[in-house]
This record gives structure tokens, sequence and C-alpha cells, in this order.
């Protein structure tokens, strides 16, 4: 059965069709969902509202795009308005006398090249990393990323080359460390 068969079975109401739809995707949108968020249980929720959303709105399909594309678009929707609505409420528990003194850094006695590659990541902005998971992560074109971020093939380039630079200027010290 093809998407598009699959989404009529679903929109006819088939519980089988649903579950199939959701086991051909589940796995994709959890990644994307986990490497934007860096946290599980963020990733589970996000991935949950996710296909709540997508079977909420499968009507509105119309097979523009594919459907992975399409659940792609439903789920960095849920994923960027989930990250901002943390960071809201994480923002709010931080009380002022606790705060750490970010003026000091640190670097830590031989840093593991993964886990200042996985923080770096982190720390991009939510653009450059949602097109930098996007493509040289999940292996989507800068035309598939446009269509599921509502932005120009331009754009998704010049967000990837600014998340390459970025991530290049960070992880300077490991350079020569690792094959080309």
């Amino acid at each position: 059965m093809d998407d598009a068969q699959l989404v009529a079975a679903v929109l006819a109401g088939q519980a089988s069709a649903e579950r199939e739809l959701y086991d051909r995707h589940v796995d994709r949108v959890f990644r994307l969902a986990f490497r934007m968020a860096g946290d599980e249980t963020l990733a589970r929720d996000f991935t949950q509202d996710t296909f709540v959303r997508a079977f909420g709105k499968l009507a509105d399909f119309r097979g523009d795009a594919s459907l992975a594309t399409w659940l792609h678009t439903v789920a960095t929707s849920v994923i960027l308005n989930g990250l901002k609505k943390v960071r809201r409420i994480r923002a709010r528990e931080i009380d002022g006398d606790v705060l750490p003194d970010v003026a000091m850094t640190r670097r830590e006695a031989e840093p593991d090249l993964k886990l200042k590659l996985a923080r770096a990541i982190d720390a991009l902005p939510d653009g450059y990393r949602m097109v930098f998971v996007m493509h040289d992560v999940e292996g989507y074109t800068h035309e598939e990323i446009g269509t599921a971020l509502g932005v120009q093939p331009g754009t998704s380039k010049a967000q990837l080359f600014r998340a390459r630079a970025r991530l290049r200027s960070e992880l300077a010290e490991f350079e020569g460390e690792w094959a080309s």
C-alpha cells in the first residue's frame, strides 16, 4: 500500500491503516525530535504530539509533497513550539541567586569529541540546528527542508553553511583528530 492509499484508508476510518502509518514513520519522527530536543522524554512527547496533530490534520494532506515530508513539517512545528514552551518554563524555574557564573569558561579534562559535538549542535540556533539535522544527519534535500520549514531552498543552504561554520569553530580544537 503506497502513502496515498494509506492516507485514504486512514481517512476511511481503518484502524489498521492508522497503525501502519504510525509504524512507517515513528522512528524517523522520533530521531528528528530527539536530535532537536536532546532529551528522550521530550522527544517521546514531541513524537506523540506530532502524530496526534498529524492524524487530526490528515484531511489537509494534499499530496504535493511526500507523506514523510508532510509529517516532518508537522513534527518541525510541534518540536519548535514545544522547545519554546520548555525554554519559557525553565526560564521561570531558575532562581536568580543560583545562576551559574557565565563569565567563567571551563575546559573539561580530555573532552570527548562526541559529547562536544552533541553540545555544539544543541547550542545552535533553532533554524540552524533544524536544517543541520535534517540535511546532514537525516539526509533531506534542501528542497524537502524548504517545504518542511516553509523557507526557500537558498535559505536552507545558507543556514546549513552557517551551522557548519559554527560547528567548525566550536570543534576547532579537535581539528586533525578525525578522518576527513
